[in-house]
């Protein structure tokens, strides 16, 4: 980024070939053999990677999850040296109160996909003006479109800094997490 205190739009575009890769990485997939026990005390069961791996070669569609992506405000902004990648989705009602919402070790923004509406536009989903909200969804550093820490140190109140500077640049003097 040009500018480390910049906010710019940002949208998916991954590559055929990298989707083609993962489609033939997954076909060449060495599974383990089975395991020796009927529970999961030796680990991932060979049944559960099997089914994972056919789900994710054949009826996962990445282009699909890409496009519900892009069609929300999507960003990104360099903090602490770090790019993060975030959506933001500003409510119709101008009294709403800004939310920062944030995944867990492992997860993703994909979480809270089906929370934006009903936030963003209570009055649509029964609720009242009043329950409104402005949402930002960071992706974590190291996770999704987010840079990658090369340093430790990203533990939860450096990153809750960087979330309190995040919001400070959207211009939130005041928010809820």
């Amino acid at each position: 980024m040009s500018n480390e205190t910049e906010i710019e739009p940002f949208s998916i575009d991954v590559p055929e070939e990298a989707l083609d890769d993962l489609h033939r990485r997954l076909e060449e997939t060495r599974l383990p053999d089975e395991e020796t026990v009927s529970d999961q005390s030796q680990g991932v069961q060979l049944a559960t990677l099997q089914e994972l791996a056919r789900y994710w070669e054949s009826e996962y569609d990445w282009r699909k999850c890409q496009a519900k992506l892009n069609d929300l405000p999507q960003f990104k902004t360099e903090i602490d040296g770090l790019d993060i990648h975030f959506i933001h989705v500003r409510s119709d009602h101008e009294e709403a109160l800004p939310l920062i919402v944030t995944h867990g070790w492992p997860g993703s923004i994909l979480e809270f996909l089906k929370i934006i509406e009903p936030l963003t536009d209570p009055t649509a989903h029964g609720g009242n003006a009043s329950d409104a909200f402005h949402l930002v969804i960071p992706s974590m550093p190291g996770y999704g479109y987010s840079g990658k820490p090369t340093e430790t140190g990203w533990d939860p109140g450096r990153i809750g800094r960087a979330w309190v500077e995040l919001m400070k640049r959207l211009g939130y003097t005041e928010f809820v997490a």
